[in-house]
Parts: structure tokens; C-alpha cells; sequence
């Protein structure tokens, strides 16, 4: 054989394997890189019937990859691991030669060769090694002619190098399915986590206000449609959206939320619909936006309200159709998205003054669900304290209990801010009181420090949605003050969940108050003596109080909201103090 024909064949050898290494580092599905793998081998080196079986977990030898076979690559074919010529070279991890395979007695035709057009036909078989342990077999079978070596040394130690780099791609491979397997069941346990944590179930709430909402959530959550949660701030309206997603047919999908008053009109744009490459200044990359992000999911759009008028109208396609444009492209996208929106803004009211769009309001408030203030839930409120003192002893390692007399005092509370505000109230009493329990005198408006009284306004500003009759105000316009009923002290301890445990506080003193007259419209004209009466009651009351509303209200049992409102109908100048 002439040096030029050996230096032809080597070129030849090395391109194969080239080529090989391409084949089977290009994909993540091995069965079709080896085949691809071995047409190449095939075509190359002009071998025919080549295979390659691996053990797999139950100890069969599989043929996951087979080229110029006489049988349907696709069919699952299984192997005699112990038998044959594939069999020897399993159990010593040796390669083997038959020159002959019509002529060699270990030969087993069991993959259907026509043994009488095999005459002179020899049979290759090299082990498919990771590290030292023998995983599988690579065969080929050489036909006779002038270009086989007499010794098959080229041909065994070609194939030795295709096996080895057919052993690393299996090995990575099975890294990257086991790593994919961890990954999904990782998934799967999350999802089945926050779909626990999610539940509606876990929203604390056993009033009649909220068990309304919990009906309207399981009502609603198996549909497509979209969602406006209405509420003051801090009732809960993530949470409750939340519930929807994981109540929903899209639980699986993504949960996207998006707080629209956090961010610039600029911003926002970008972020729901995403950018092209170059779009604006810093676009070094195309970006998907919140949309595209929800697809086959949920997307929370949080304080809906707060959006500008210019964009307001760039919403009304993508709300409608789920079509878009990313922002500096002209590429229409379509993405398939539950929309939950929340505020808690007065929409109608900014219709008719034109600070939001009627079509837009039109396309959002298809199913709404109005989440109570807690202060129109004030039984809930012992159980809200159950658990956020339960959360801040487990999280710091401690074990408060609460009186009576101080969850009394929550419940007497009417709370501008809602769940949120009575978590911080908490949490303050929890880490400045100096021993195991929680008193009267731990909390913030004993001590004329419940600065958020401030905040209270009339209820027709504070109103979410529109409020057609206010309770608690006289036909006329004026409010009447209610007698306030004792307080009487409690034997018993209110029952908390395990581990809070809540003992009696020491009996604290009733607070009479007297029933005032029922006036009529005409008996508080002012100036009359029933105007001039209760004036000075409430003048009374307020200096009593060091001119806080909200203790002047619990004094004469009224709500801060009632109170404001008779401040305001007397012409009292709340004095700064």
C-alpha cells in the first residue's frame, strides 16, 4: 500500500470522526444522533449493519441506534445480553473480530441478516465504555473487498474512538435527563406548594362579608374571564388573585403580576410589552414583555387605576384581542392570558371626570369582586391576630400571648389600612413589649401614639366604588350618636389556635354613656339647643380624648368615619395638640 494511500485513508478516518463529534454534540435526543452518527460511519468507511446497544436500567441490552439494518429503526429491539458475540464482548469488555460470520459458530443472526449474501462478510464489535464500566456495544459489519487490512487493526481501533465519544455523549445525556427529571419534580413540588399556600382556604376570613367573597372566588376562578378585585389598600387583593390562579384550569401556567403605579409610563410600556434590539437608548437585546411572559397563565395587573390616560389606550387591543407590538417592532404577537386587574381607586368616578377611559373600564369590569375593609369585618379580627402572632413567634423564636382586654381593644379599631396596618400594629406590640404577654397598655392608641387616625377620611372619599346610602347617618344628613353599651370584662380566655395562648387581663372599668335624644332635622337647626347640645358633647369628648378621633369614637361609641362627619356638620376645628 503506497504512502499516499495511507495518508488518503487517515484523512478519511479523521474527517469521520470530525463529522461524528458534530452529530452527536448537536442534539439533546441521543437515539437520533447515533443514528445520524452511524449513516456518516457508514458512508464513509463503506461498513454496512451497524448498531449500537446499551444496558439500560434493567439490565437489557437495548439497540437504541442502528444504520443499513434490515429491520425498522424506530422498533425497540432487545438484545440476549449473555449470548453471542455481543455477550462476549459485554463480559470481558474486549473488542472482537469475526472474519467470517457464516462461517463462525458464537455468530447469532438475530437481527434478521440474509446470511447467503453475507458469505466473507466480517463482524466487528467494540465495548461502549464510561470510566472502565462496560454500558454497551458498537458492531459493524465489514464487507469483503481489496480495501479491508488483512489484520483489522484500523477498523477496530476506528471504531474504538467512535465508541468512546458514543459512551461520553450517553453519559451527558443522562446527566441532562436526570438533572431534567430533579427539575420537574422540583416544579412539581413548588407548584403544589404555593397552590397550598395560595388556597383560598388559607385566606383568613370567616365572616359573612368574606365568605361572599370565597363564593364569588370559586365561582369565578374556573372561567376565562377577567377579574377586577376592588378594595382599599391592604384588604388582601393579591392574595385573593393568587387564590383565582391556582383555582383556575391555568394553574400550572405562570402567575405574572405587575404593580402598575411602580413604575413610569416609559417603563411600564416596555416591561408589558417588551422591546426589539435598538428599540430605545440601553436595548442591547430583544426583551419579552409581562404578556408574552403570562402566556397559557395569569397576569395581575395591581393598581389598574393609577395608569396615565395615553396609556390607558394602548391597552384597549391587547385587553380585547391579546394582540401586541413589541415596542419598536412591527411584529404582531399573540399571547393567551387570564387578566386579573386590582385597585383601590373609584373608577366611576374617574369616568365621569375623565381621568380613565369608559372603554377601557367597560373591557376590565366583566366580573368584579368587592373585598371587604376590615373594619366591616371586625370579627375576623381576633383570628387575623392569632396568626401574625403565630408567624412573628415562629420567625423570632419567641411565645407572646395576648390579653382579652388587648384584642378588644383591635376590635374596637377601625383600621385605615386595613389587614396590613393590623399586621404592623402586631408585629410593634410583639417587639416592644418587654415580657411574655401582650397588654392593654402595649398598644399604640393607649398611649395616644395611632397617628393613622389621621388618615380617616368620610366615606365617600375613602370608597373604592360608588356608595349609594352611608349606614349610621340620620335621613337629613346629620349622624346620630348611638349609646355606647359597657364593655363588661371578660371571664374567659379568647380561644386561639395552639401555640398562642391568651389568658384574662384584670378587669378594666365600664365606660357608661348616656343614650343622647333622637333629634329630628328640625331639633338640630343651628343654633337650637339640641344643636347647641350635642356640640358640646362632642366638644366634651374630644378634649377628654387629647382631640384623637378614634378614641373620642370608641368614648361615644361611634365609628371614626361617623365622628369626622359630625366634626364636620358642627364646625369643630380639630385642635392640633
Amino acid at each position: 500500500m503506497t504512502a499516499t494511500k495511507l495518508d488518503r485513508d487517515a484523512d478519511l478516518e479523521l474527517v469521520t470522526i470530525y463529522e461524528i463529534s458534530k452529530i452527536l454534540t448537536s442534539s439533546l435526543d441521543f437515539q437520533k444522533s447515533v443514528r445520524e452518527a452511524l449513516n456518516v460511519m457508514l458512508t464513509h468507511l463503506h461498513m454496512r449493519h451497524a448498531m449500537v446497544s446499551m444496558v439500560q436500567g434493567e439490565g437489557k441490552l437495548h439497540v437504541l441506534g442502528a444504520a443499513g439494518v434490515p429491520f425498522a429503526v424506530q422498533e425497540d429491539i432487545i438484545l440476549d445480553a449473555e449470548s453471542g458475540i455481543v455477550g462476549q464482548v459485554l463480559k470481558h469488555g474486549s473488542p472482537m473480530v469475526v472474519p467470517d460470520i457464516t462461517a463462525d459458530p458464537v455468530f447469532i443472526n438475530r437481527t434478521g441478516r440474509d446470511l447467503s449474501q453475507c458469505a466473507g462478510v466480517a463482524l466487528i464489535a467494540v465495548p461502549v465504555k464510561i470510566g472502565r464500566e462496560v454500558v454497551g456495544v458498537l458492531s459493524v459489519d465489514r464487507p469483503p473487498g481489496a480495501s479491508k487490512p488483512a489484520s483489522f487493526d484500523r477498523d477496530v481501533r476506528l471504531l474504538s474512538l467512535v465508541a468512546s465519544l458514543v459512551g461520553q455523549t450517553f453519559k451527558l445525556h443522562q446527566a441532562i435527563a436526570a438533572e431534567r427529571a430533579q427539575l420537574m419534580l422540583e416544579t412539581h413540588r413548588l407548584q403544589k406548594q404555593l397552590q397550598g399556600k395560595y388556597d383560598v382556604e388559607n385566606v383568613i376570613g370567616r365572616s359573612k362579608r368574606m365568605k361572599e367573597v370565597f363564593a364569588d372566588v370559586h365561582q369565578a376562578a374556573p372561567g376565562n374571564s377577567t377579574i377586577l378585585l376592588r378594595g382599599e389598600s391592604g384588604t388582601g387583593k393579591e392574595a385573593i388573585a393568587h387564590a383565582i390562579h391556582y383555582l383556575s384550569p391555568r394553574s400550572k401556567g405562570p402567575f405574572v403580576k405587575v404593580n402598575c403605579a411602580a413604575l413610569p409610563e416609559t417603563l411600564l410600556e416596555s416591561e408589558l410589552f417588551g422591546h426589539e434590539k435598538g428599540a430605545f437608548t440601553g436595548a442591547t437585546a430583544e426583551r419579552k414583555g409581562r404578556f408574552e411572559m403570562a402566556d397559557g397563565g395569569t397576569l395581575f395587573l395591581d393598581e389598574i387605576g393609577d395608569i396615565s390616560s395615553s396609556f390607558q389606550a394602548k391597552l384597549l387591543r391587547v385587553l380585547q384581542e391579546h394582540e401586541f407590538e413589541r415596542v419598536g417592532g412591527n411584529k404582531t404577537h399573540k399571547a393567551n392570558f387570564r387578566l386579573v386587574a386590582a385597585t383601590n381607586r373609584n373608577l366611576e368616578e374617574m369616568v365621569q371626570k375623565g381621568d380613565f377611559r369608559a372603554d377601557l373600564y367597560f373591557r376590565l369590569n366583566v366580573v368584579a369582586i368587592l373585598l371587604p375593609p376590615l373594619r366591616e369585618r371586625k370579627e375576623d379580627i381576633p383570628l387575623l391576630v392569632d396568626f401574625f402572632l403565630s408567624r412573628f413567634n415562629r420567625e423570632n423564636n419567641r411565645k407572646l400571648t395576648i390579653t382579652p382586654g388587648a384584642v378588644e381593644i383591635l376590635q374596637h379599631c377601625n383600621w385605615p389600612g386595613n389587614v396590613r396596618e393590623l399586621e404592623n400594629c402586631i408585629e410593634r406590640a410583639a417587639t416592644m413589649t418587654r415580657g411574655a404577654l401582650i397588654r392593654e397598655s402595649d398598644m399604640r392608641c393607649q398611649k395616644g401614639q395611632c397617628f393613622s387616625s389621621v388618615l380617616l377620611e368620610s366615606s365617600a372619599s375613602r370608597a373604592c366604588h360608588p356608595v349609594m346610602d352611608m349606614p349610621g347617618t340620620h335621613p337629613g344628613g346629620h349622624t346620630t350618636f348611638p349609646a355606647r353599651e359597657p364593655i363588661q370584662p371578660q371571664s374567659q380566655p379568647v380561644h386561639f389556635r395552639d401555640p398562642i395562648t391568651v389568658v384574662a387581663a384584670p378587669a378594666r372599668p365600664a365606660m357608661p354613656a348616656a343614650a343622647p335624644p333622637d333629634y329630628g332635622d328640625d331639633d338640630l337647626a343651628e343654633g337650637s339647643d339640641a344643636f347647641v347640645s350635642e356640640r358640646e358633647r362632642l366638644i366634651e369628648a374630644m378634649e377628654r380624648c387629647g382631640w384623637v378621633q378614634a378614641k373620642a369614637a370608641r368614648l361615644l361609641n361611634l365609628t371614626p368615619r361617623q365622628i369626622g362627619y359630625a366634626l364636620k356638620k358642627f364646625n369643630i376645628e380639630v385642635k392640633r395638640l
